[in-house]
């Protein structure tokens, strides 16, 4: 029985006797018959084959009389529905088969004005379809003989055409008629049943409709698409979902999801099919293993996906129609357009297409961007940072996504409360989204899924995603593996490859009869296999095992005797998801796992000769192509050197030091810059590596002021932040004072690698932190241009927590370096300028810190805040008279601020602040001189506090004695006019 003959259904009166025939055309068992089936009948009995008989009332059946068609919606599912042509009118000359008693053959003549003559009026029908058939055919068209509302298929597509009406006359013709469906009706009930037919009843050929674009994806998808769903569901990402609907929203046919290895792209992506899915939108898996070295654009691997899943189709499916040669993208795409549901394309791994290809990358993009703007097809590209540098700036602007991030040097960008982080980008990369750890609400969802809990990973991978998923799998085999510390990435990744390795000598064990301490020593050999298999993709290419190395390495046949022989290695392998097939090839199922694993084995000096010193010889002075996504492996084996057992803090920061000297010598070259930058931003402490931190520093700063690479050079003629006021006098805050905008404004250019993001997202102290910043800020661009500026980041830093970095900002007062990008500020100013703006949340500390500076410009500031937080400044005279410590400077200068700040507070809490200062003074060495000399100051800078102080000797000479000796109160009685008593 075919397709057909399952869709069929027949109509029969009250009295049992055949009433007509019809089909259905959705999965809710709606059927389309002839007007002529059911009219006039308070019910009928519908009999499909292989279901009993269900009488249907006629509140069930909605009548088109002016159609001469009607729609019987029976209850529970229908039978399997048949698709309705979509290809408009029907043409003369096409051969159809009709259902009249049996399936007959016959061809359309052309169109007919015909008469219906119904119970209650005639009705006239223009262009139906007017049929030539047999003698049989005829007869069977007789009217009450049961075939009217039988479906007229395409004889090639199986798409029905038409309608069977046997009560239709056009004067004296002796043939068939049929009304026809293709674009009859817009709307209504009929026109929804159409619409949703083609939505959800796949047809091929001619007849291509929607429900077949999406069950050939769907096709390709499962065949070798998206990944396999994963045991424990993934947490889904606010942030990227909310982009990607965006995207798919807006005008913009191209988007980039970047981020590193182990990031979750693949995941996100999966989760982007899997909602497009639900959605019934069109959507195609894509690998860059999948394109061919001769490809022109992206077209090229669609056509052959779709020709993969057109063959699936084909062999699986009776549907008639489907020809995989019939099935190009561009047919595909325009169909998808033309109902409102673009096709997606989903490129995942873009840095597995052939090297020949890579080369060609321009043409390739060009010819892509053509084909996306010729059908309206979008691209999502996921990749790493390195392979979207590049390739997204191949792309035409206009098509590229801007959404919620945007670029940053330092490779942090954000959208709402979520932060995506740790990818490598530059000032002047592509716009992009850009993925990395999980938030703290969606990695706390994530352990929670994953049975994991805070205290079962280093803090600082707790968030990592790939880091989670393979512990939950390590957990999972080892119950006690929590039991041992808190494991960092690194480790995770270890006792990962330990476990698959287990398993895949289980598997060899069990096919080839292996027990106990066999299987242990059969776990060792396959560990050795792995690590020949990391070490062998080193080589030339992708990162990838082509087949003869893959098939050296783990036998598809018997094995040989150093591997204990045996058969199996191949598919148990490939069976436990260690490596999984790519094109022509085999990789690592993780991209990061393979990097940590392919760094053990790479001969980290010899690397580093090829891509950064070329001393000479072959290699440098014919370097070979290294694609930019191959840097993961090399930093692998830097950080290597950080990591117990080979930790080695001097060798790891030599090397970063040669690396700096590199990029000192070519302020261009890629790798230096991004080795350095992808090693430091990884280490778990920065801190052994601060004085390379400081050359790399010093090295940007000197690029800076030579303009180089867009790193400052702004001269001595800027834009003038801080007003026409000075920096001196009595607030000494300048034209920025009480705003903070001119120094804080918008972000300017900087260091496309070596940026803020790169510096606060460094494991270092606080303090060495600020003073970084501090040494780099001459390198910042003029407030009124955009881009991200390392005031910018103190000022962050400094609003988080303003407690801790107030001290250090302090220290900034010593560096009178100007501003490049604004010639009348200096470095201290801006770092006043800073803490003025951000007193609020933490004025009392502010205060203190100042007092505790004794610098010039601590002063200045603290004038300022003395006016204009008096009510603070009270505070402080209450702390300061409590203040324990002994130190002199620090006790003078509480003794001078309190003076010079508080005098307008209570003369008595003064009073008792200068003595009790005093007696704390002379008690150390030098202190009875500090504190006459300061009372001096104070008295000649004061005429009101002299006459205070005046009074005070007067009122309690023997009191102050002890304090104050006679030059000093001699020198006080000059200065207040009055005499003090001896």
């Amino acid at each position: 029985m075919t397709v057909a003959d399952e869709s069929l259904v027949h109509l029969r009166d009250p009295a049992g006797r055949p009433r007509g025939t019809g089909f259905a055309a959705d999965h809710h068992g709606t059927v389309v018959t002839s007007h002529e089936a059911v009219e006039g009948l308070p019910w009928l009995t519908v009999r499909t084959a292989g279901d009993p008989d269900r009488v249907v009332t006629a509140d069930a059946i909605t009548p088109l009389p002016h159609l001469d068609l009607a729609l019987v919606h029976t209850e529970g599912p229908g039978p399997v529905p048949l698709p309705v042509s979509v290809r408009g009118p029907v043409e003369s000359g096409r051969y159809v088969r009709l259902a009249a008693g049996c399936w007959r053959e016959a061809r359309v003549l052309g169109t007919a004005d015909v008469a219906y003559p119904a119970a209650d009026r005639h009705h006239h029908l223009h262009d139906v379809l007017e049929l030539a058939m047999g003698t049989t055919a005829r007869d069977a068209l007789r009217a009450g003989g049961g075939a009217a509302g039988g479906p007229v298929v395409d004889a090639t597509t199986g798409a029905v055409v038409g309608v069977l009406g046997t009560r239709l006359r056009s004067g004296p013709r002796d043939t068939g008629f049929a009304v026809p469906l293709p674009g009859r009706v817009a709307g209504g009930p009929l026109g929804e049943l159409l619409a949703r037919n083609a939505a959800t009843v796949p047809a091929y050929g001619a007849d291509l409709n929607l429900a077949g674009v999406l069950e050939l994806t769907a096709t390709s998808m499962g065949c070798d698409g998206a990944p396999q769903p994963l045991a424990v569901p993934p947490v889904e990402r606010a942030g990227p979902a909310r982009e990607f609907a965006a995207f798919t929203a807006g005008p913009a046919l191209v988007l980039g999801l970047v981020g590193p290895p182990g990031s979750g792209r693949t995941t996100e992506l999966a989760a982007l099919a899997a909602r497009r899915g639900r959605a019934a939108e069109p959507t195609l898996w894509l690998r860059g293993a999948d394109l061919h070295a001769d490809d022109a654009s992206v077209a090229d691997a669609v056509r052959r996906a779709l020709y993969r899943a057109a063959r699936v189709l084909a062999a699986a499916s009776p549907a008639p129609g489907v020809d995989p040669a019939d099935l190009t993208p561009e047919r595909v795409a325009h169909l998808a357009r033309a109902v409102g549901r673009p096709l997606l394309l989903l490129l995942d791994g873009p840095e597995e297409m052939p090297p020949l290809l890579a080369h060609r990358l321009a043409d390739w993009t060009d010819g892509t961007a053509r084909w996306l703007r010729e059908t309206g097809t979008r691209l999502v590209v996921a990749g790493r940072g390195e392979y979207w540098e590049r390739a997204g700036g191949e792309f035409p602007g206009e098509l590229l996504y801007r959404g919620g991030w945007a670029a940053e040097s330092g490779g942090v960008g954000s959208f709402g409360g979520g932060s995506f982080g740790g990818g490598s980008f530059g000032g002047g990369a592509p716009s992009g989204v850009l993925l990395g750890d999980l938030d703290e609400d969606e990695a706390r969802e994530a352990r929670a899924r994953y049975g994991l809990s805070e205290e079962d990973l280093d803090p600082r991978d707790a968030r990592h995603p790939l880091t989670l998923r393979l512990a939950a799998e390590v957990r999972a085999a080892l119950p006690g593996a929590s039991e041992h510390g808190r494991p960092d990435r690194y480790e995770v990744f270890s006792a990962h490859l330990d476990l698959m390795c287990l398993r895949i000598a289980v598997r060899l064990a069990a096919e080839n009869g292996l027990r106990g301490t066999a299987v242990r020593r059969l776990a060792a050999k396959v560990a050795g296999q792995v690590h020949e298999a990391a070490r062998r993709s080193l080589g030339p290419g992708q990162g990838e095992l082509d087949r003869a190395a893959f098939e050296a390495v783990f036998p598809w046949g018997p094995a040989p005797a150093r591997l204990g022989g045996g058969t199996g290695w191949a598919s148990a392998v490939l069976t436990e998801g260690l490596l999984v097939p790519a094109g022509d090839g085999y990789r690592f199922a993780h991209e990061e796992l393979a990097d940590w694993l392919q760094g053990l084995h790479l001969d980290l000096d010899e690397a580093l000769r090829a891509l950064v010193h070329r001393p000479g010889g072959p290699l440098g002075a014919h370097p070979l192509p290294v694609p930019h996504h191959r840097i993961g492996p090399v930093i692998q084996a830097l950080l290597l050197l950080a990591r117990p057992p080979h930790r080695s803090p001097d060798r790891l920061a030599a090397r970063l030091a040669e690396l700096v000297r590199a990029l000192a010598a070519d302020p261009h070259s890629w790798w230096a810059a991004r080795l350095l930058s992808g090693t430091l931003s990884r280490l778990p402490d920065a801190t052994p590596y601060t004085d390379v931190l400081w050359l790399l520093a010093e090295v940007l700063v000197e690029q800076g002021a030579r303009g180089v690479d867009g790193l400052g050079g702004w001269g001595v003629t800027g834009v003038d932040g801080l007003g026409g006021r000075g920096v001196t006098g009595v607030d000494g805050l300048g034209g920025w004072r009480g705003t903070g905008v001119d120094v804080l404004g918008e972000r300017g250019a900087t260091g496309a690698e070596f940026g803020p993001g790169f510096w606060t997202g460094l494991a270092l102290p606080t303090g060495d932190l600020l003073a970084l910043l501090g040494r780099l800020v001459v390198t910042d661009g003029p407030p009124h241009l955009p881009g991200p500026r390392h005031l910018d980041a103190a000022a962050r830093l400094l609003d988080a927590d303003p407690a801790a970095v107030q001290p250090h900002l302090i220290r900034w007062f010593h560096d009178e370096r100007p501003l490049p990008a604004t010639p009348d500020a200096t470095v201290a100013t801006a770092a006043q300028a800073l803490l003025h703006t951000h007193r609020h949340r933490a004025v009392d500390d502010l205060m203190d810190a100042l007092v505790g500076s004794g610098h010039r410009r601590a002063d200045e500031l603290l004038a300022v805040l003395a006016e204009e937080e008096p009510s603070a400044l009270r505070r402080a005279v209450d702390r300061w008279a409590r203040d324990e410590r002994e130190d002199p400077a620090v006790l003078e200068a509480l003794l001078r601020a309190a003076v010079r700040y508080g005098g307008s507070g209570s003369p008595g809490r003064l009073r008792d602040l200068v003595h009790r200062t005093g007696l704390r003074l002379v008690r150390t060495p030098q202190g009875a001189a500090r504190y006459d000399r300061a009372l001096v100051e104070l008295a000649r800078a004061d005429a009101g506090f002299a006459a205070r102080l005046a009074g005070w000797l007067a009122a309690e000479p023997g009191e102050w004695a002890a304090v104050v000796g006679p030059s000093a109160r001699r020198m006080i009685e000059n200065l207040a006019g009055a005499r003090v008593p001896a």
